[in-house]
C-alpha cells in the first residue's frame, strides 16, 4: 500500500513534541502509514453514518466532530486527508470540506500523541533519536 501523506508534515508533528532529540526518516515514515490507516478506518465509519442518515456526502459530525478548525491551524494538509479518507470507502461517497478539516484534526491529534510517546520510549531507551520502533512500539502499547 502507498502512502497518501507526505512525510514532511508528519515529520513536523513529530519534532514538535521531540524535544532535544533527533527523528528518523524511518518514524515518519510509520508514523504516516500508522495515521493513513486510522483515517481510512475512521473514514469507513463516518460513511457508515452518512448512509444511516440517507446521505452519500461525509460531513464533519460524522467523524464526531462539532466544531472545524481552520485549514492554516492544521499541519497535515488538506488534499492528501482527501484521499486517505476516499481509500476504503465506495467511490459514490463524497467528503465535504468540513469533513475533510474534522478529519485532519483528528489525524493530527492521533500523531500528536504518538509522537509524545514514540519521544518517551526514545529517551526511555537512552537514544537520542526518535526511530520508527519508537512508534510501532507506541502503537503497541496504546491498543
Amino acid at each position: 500500500m502507498s502512502v497518501e501523506l507526505p512525510f514532511a508534515p508528519v515529520d513536523t508533528i513529530i519534532r514538535r513534541h521531540a524535544g532535544d532529540l533527533r527523528v528518523s526518516a524511518d518514524a515518519a515514515e510509520e508514523l504516516a502509514r500508522r495515521i493513513q490507516d486510522r483515517g481510512a478506518a475512521l473514514a469507513v465509519d463516518a460513511a457508515e453514518h452518512a448512509t444511516a442518515d440517507g446521505r452519500k456526502t461525509l460531513m464533519a459530525e460524522d467523524f464526531g466532530v462539532a466544531d472545524v478548525p481552520d485549514a492554516d491551524a492544521l499541519v497535515l494538509p488538506v488534499a492528501p486527508v482527501d484521499r486517505i479518507a476516499r481509500l476504503d470507502i465506495d467511490d459514490e461517497y463524497r467528503v465535504a470540506m468540513d469533513a475533510r478539516l474534522a478529519l485532519a484534526d483528528i489525524l493530527e491529534a492521533y500523531a500528536t500523541d504518538a509522537a509524545e510517546g514514540a519521544r518517551v520510549l526514545a529517551e526511555h531507551a537512552g537514544r537520542r533519536t526518535i526511530q520508527a520502533e519508537d512508534v510501532a512500539t507506541y502503537f503497541e502499547l496504546v491498543a
